[in-house]
């Protein structure tokens, strides 16, 4: 690409690096740059300008946040690989994003290995304590409200997180953890610039998290919310990235630190005079002991030529996109009209949604079909259902990947559970060919809303992940609470590849969204040849087996919505879905990182350049 100007990245990467690394400027218009830091910030190296696409060689990263894709760039530019720098990305977006993921959460690792042309995959879902039964969120036998429980020891499952970053390089890394969490713990000790996003994310949480003592010394300075372009900083953070350096992961799952998450858990640190009923929960030492990050076999799929790997349950994403891709196989997606292409993806997505909330659960504790889910033998006796001239009608039944038969039930149809709508993503690859696509989370923005007292991370929310009851007593939930058990998951890590090699690789946040995010900029970018990070930016439309459509405006506002109301279909508004990252292998050999333009106040796509 034509290269407007040129960035020094500095800070975190240069630090680690000890070296310059280039970041091209995106052609055309890209997100707006954090704002220039004040004069309190004149010891510490300004923050790295946005900008949504980059191309170069020798590796690329994107995520939502400039200082995480640096710390992942600097980890490269000495060396590691995309495993390596895909964990020093994450730590540092535990500073930065620090109310979508970090220590207190978990998520899932989608990793191709260039030597061996394998992908693999770590589920690093938080799991419930084994005293958990169906009735965790129950009281006097109905569902306690939800917010009640998303601020709670109630709702906090036991972190995935640092074992996964911690089984994860031990696998397949390069560098050591104390190596690649040095960018972190640099950047929590001295601190970031405080962005329109992130002050709003604070004041949308200020309630809950005043009753917080923890929570409220850390993210409410003085007892006022964050000034956008002043410096944040998290010393206890870095002191807690500096333990986990030295005595590794087991400082969390049997150590000092676990001991405190625990306390944190069982007694919530509550405010003095707060008329917050905030719940405990009842995560034990034992519980973080038995904790592991699970190697599992990617799910996959064929789609036009293409092998589509995805993360297979406890999370519903890889099941849901291939699923989707199949039905959408027998359609000639890019001959279609605008209407008749939204219209086939979005009934492909209802269909998809119908038999994941029937089928998807964790498979230690639940059957989950998994081959049946992602064969093309299902998809085609699902499809049979979608018909041009006429919507589908939702609660759709799910059909039985066991044994499909033509437009034929396989049950009673079942409304879809709530999931929250924030985590974060990223993507990396590295000069050798190996790609990461790792997204993880604390559930909702700000989590539990409980920071762990001394330790700089707030714990995660993700248990409201369960089903807190069945939404028809007579169909099977699969996602009800259990001992151990993983709640369902929406994350959606993809990458594709042909003939072994990658070609794109992506993901996104957004709860139950994601499923949809990826399917939609996969088609897009696939299908309808978009540019990657113009088949990311375009306008998304969100159905998962619900009632209404969610549209962003620009499809809102479109003449194609009333094209597609003629024909039964219904909608409502949401102002931004998801904030998805990508990155693509050009024919060249060169690395293109995408990132969103608008969404989160736009995203940050980074390469190295060989000299």
């Amino acid at each position: 690409m034509t290269t407007a100007r040129r960035l020094t990245v500095l800070g975190a990467a240069a630090a680690l690096a000890g070296s310059l690394v280039t970041v091209p400027a995106a052609a055309g218009s890209a997100a707006p740059a954090r704002p220039a830091p004040t004069a309190q910030d004149s010891a510490r190296t300004a923050t790295p300008e946005k900008t949504p696409v980059a191309v170069g060689h020798g590796g690329a990263v994107s995520s939502v946040d400039p200082d995480a894709s640096a710390a992942g760039i600097a980890v490269l530019a000495k060396g590691g690989n995309a495993v390596d720098a895909a964990v020093a990305t994450a730590a540092a977006l535990g500073v930065t994003e620090p109310y979508s993921a970090g220590i207190g959460g978990g998520g899932y690792f989608v990793s191709y290995d260039a030597k061996s042309r394998t992908v693999r995959t770590l589920d690093g879902r938080e799991t419930a304590p084994r005293s958990a039964g169906k009735d965790l969120f129950l009281e006097n036998g109905t569902p306690i409200p939800f917010a009640d429980a998303v601020t709670s020891g109630l709702g906090v499952g036991t972190p995935g997180t640092p074992a996964t970053w911690d089984t994860a390089l031990r696998k397949w890394g390069s560098r050591s953890l104390g190596q690649v969490l040095r960018p972190a713990q640099k950047l929590a000790a001295g601190g970031f610039t405080v962005d329109p996003t992130f002050r709003q994310q604070t004041a949308d949480n200020e309630a809950r998290f005043r009753d917080f003592p923890a929570t409220a010394g850390l993210f409410l300075p003085g007892g006022r919310l964050p000034v956008v372009g002043s410096t944040m900083k998290n010393p206890d953070l870095a002191r807690t990235y500096g333990e986990l350096a030295t005595k590794g992961v087991r400082a969390l799952y049997d150590g000092a630190l676990g001991r405190d998450i625990v306390r944190t858990v069982q007694k919530p640190p509550v405010r003095t005079g707060s008329t917050r009923k905030v719940r405990p929960g009842e995560l034990t030492a034992g519980d973080l002991r038995a904790y592991r990050a699970l190697g599992q076999a990617p799910t996959h799929t064929r789609y036009r030529g293409l092998d589509v790997y995805g993360i297979g349950p406890s999370s519903s994403g890889g099941t849901s996109v291939a699923e989707a891709l199949n039905i959408l196989e027998g359609s000639d997606v890019s001959r279609l009209t605008e209407r008749q292409y939204l219209h086939r993806y979005v009934e492909a997505s209802r269909i998809a949604f119908a038999d994941r909330g029937r089928w998807v659960g964790d498979p230690a504790q639940e059957d989950v079909p998994v081959k049946g889910l992602t064969s093309q033998r299902f998809a085609d006796a699902r499809a049979c259902l979608i018909h041009d001239g006429k919507a589908l009608t939702s609660p759709l039944a799910p059909g039985d990947p066991r044994h499909p038969k033509r437009c034929a039930s396989g049950g009673k149809a079942a409304p879809t559970t709530y999931e929250g709508e924030n985590t974060t993503h990223l993507t990396v690859a590295d000069k050798w060919g190996n790609v990461v696509a790792y997204t993880l989370t604390i559930e909702q923005t700000g989590g539990s809303g409980i920071v762990v007292p001394h330790r700089g991370f707030l714990l995660n929310n993700e248990l409201t992940d369960f089903s807190f009851a069945p939404a028809d007593p007579a169909v099977h939930d699969p996602n009800l609470p259990g001992p151990g058990k993983r709640p369902r998951s929406s994350i959606s890590p993809t990458i594709v590849l042909r003939h072994g090699r990658p070609v794109v690789a992506l993901g996104s946040p957004g709860g139950a969204t994601i499923i949809t995010t990826v399917l939609q900029t996969l088609v897009n970018h696939l299908d309808r040849g978009m540019p990657l990070v113009d088949a990311i930016a375009a306008p998304r439309a969100s159905q998962r087996n619900a009632a209404t459509t969610e549209l962003e405006p620009g499809l809102w506002n479109s003449p194609v919505r009333g094209q597609l109301e003629a024909i039964g279909h219904a909608f409502k508004q949401n102002p931004e879905i998801g904030a998805a990252t990508g990155v693509q292998r050009l024919p060249d050999g060169r690395w293109l990182a995408a990132a969103e333009k608008v969404r989160r106040g736009g995203g940050s796509a980074m390469v190295v350049h060989r000299s």
